[in-house]
């Protein structure tokens, strides 16, 4: 081959490259789109992303009271909360003698002591003392997180009041001797 033709090779490539840089430049100085602060949608289940640096601590401070569960327990259906508990399922079993899954089996959880059994609960969990009672229960439903920092129970929480006395109303119901209503 002549020199030429080299030459023409060289070109090319050369060409090639530049192009690619041009290309690659263009697309750093486009716009790029955000993520949205909160979703324009909540999705119940789905943990919401922490804002960044001091305003994770702003949020945590202003999240909201969870609600007494007593006066909600008094209109609470333990169908209604059979049904809730289905997403539950997943994760947990709620026979008599059932098996732990990815959670633990939750029969005669309520009046339990926190973290009891053969399931391999969090240190988070385990730090925690006492009995599970229908107030601890309430506020663990609403934000595992928030309750118990540290624990391995991914779910956010069942944010809706009504939806949450109903699963404690049919938590209540897996025992032999359930535990009297507040």
């Amino acid at each position: 081959m002549s020199t030429f033709e080299w030459n023409k090779i060289a070109g090319s490539i050369l060409l090639a490259l530049l192009v690619i840089k041009v290309i690659d430049i263009a697309g750093d100085a486009m716009p790029h789109a955000k993520a949205p602060a909160k979703h324009a949608y909540p999705i119940e289940g789905v943990a919401q992303t922490q804002p960044a640096g001091g305003e994770a601590k702003e949020a945590k401070k202003a999240a909201p009271e969870v609600p007494a569960i007593a006066p909600l327990l008094a209109k609470a259906s333990t169908e209604d909360g059979q049904k809730a508990a289905r997403k539950c399922a997943i994760c947990h079993s709620f026979d008599k003698g059932g098996p732990n899954k990815v959670g633990p089996a939750l029969w005669g959880v309520l009046g339990g002591d926190i973290a009891e059994g053969s399931f391999a609960y969090s240190s988070a969990l385990k730090g925690l003392a006492g009995n599970w009672d229908f107030e601890k229960l309430n506020k663990f439903l609403h934000d595992p997180k928030g309750f118990a920092p540290g624990t391995k129970m991914a779910f956010a929480g069942v944010k809706n009041d009504k939806e949450r006395a109903a699963l404690i109303a049919y938590l209540r119901s897996l025992a032999d001797n359930p535990v009297p209503l507040p």
